[in-house]
């Protein structure tokens, strides 16, 4: 938070970031994208904070625009220091250089935020929402244009079901990070209920169903479960280590020699 109070003299946006706000202005409106690519390049290299008031007359919006995309700036990761009242400045020694991709890149960008905010869980979700923010706003004027070109999409659907499977699979990617064991109820596709301890090692999707591969205590084998027949899961507390046999290597070594089961 800054504490030091804006200069009276404190120069205007520089003519570049002027120059791009004219050309990014429509009739209407400025496209939210390219509002925060110029707030950036405006405090990119400054040492004294910017008002946002004048950020504000710059870019032809009001003061609660440009705190709101400050504030959604901010939480998408990039250093932005001060507050309403005082200015903004990008945190000394940070920088957020452009990305530069080739159109064709920055496509399979787009479509895999797409699909990992129509398929994962909360909490992907909003890291995927977070990161096409942050690209979004420090990618050149074309690439930005293309973004919208995009017309591959994944939409976002969120019923009782979906929402119960999306926090299932945030609690399992969890259980995978922290080599948590888990205790897990599941019906097999017979109907057939059972109670089994795994060792989680990765979530896979197959273009409709998800299964999370895992080390199965019980058969003493591994094991692919389709998080959508779990019915109850809860970590034992207990942390598994990463033996040779019982690894994810190994695990990918057993699927692709066809050696694993779903759920039995």
């Amino acid at each position: 938070m800054l504490s030091a109070r804006v200069s009276d003299e404190e120069s205007e946006p520089d003519g570049l970031v002027q120059a791009a706000t004219r050309q990014a202005c429509y009739k209407s409106s400025m496209r939210r994208a390219d509002r925060l690519f110029l707030i950036i390049h405006a405090l990119r290299g400054r040492r004294t904070a910017l008002p946002a008031r004048r950020l504000a007359e710059t870019l032809g919006v009001s003061l609660r625009t440009v705190y709101r995309d400050v504030a959604d700036l901010q939480r998408s990761g990039v250093p932005i220091e001060g507050e309403a009242g005082i200015g903004y400045l990008l945190r000394k020694g940070a920088d957020i250089p452009p990305l530069m991709f080739s159109p064709e890149e920055l496509e399979a960008v787009v479509v895999g935020m797409r699909f990992a905010r129509a398929f994962t869980g909360a909490r992907l979700m909003r890291a995927a929402d977070a990161a096409m923010l942050k690209i979004e706003a420090v990618l050149p004027a074309d690439l930005r244009q293309r973004v919208e070109r995009v017309r591959i999409f994944a939409p976002v659907w969120r019923d009782h079901e979906t929402s119960a499977l999306g926090r299932l699979l945030d609690q399992l990617n969890e259980a995978i990070n922290q080599r948590s064991v888990l205790v897990v109820a599941y019906r097999d596709e017979a109907g057939r209920d059972s109670e089994r301890e795994i060792e989680p090692l990765c979530l896979a999707f197959w273009g409709g169903k998800w299964t999370v591969g895992a080390w199965c205590r019980a058969r003493k084998a591994f094991r692919s479960f389709r998080p959508d027949r779990i019915v109850r899961c809860a970590a034992s507390g207990e942390v598994f280590p990463d033996l040779p046999g019982q690894s994810l290597a190994a695990y990918l070594t057993a699927v692709g020699a066809g050696r694993v089961s779903v759920g039995t």
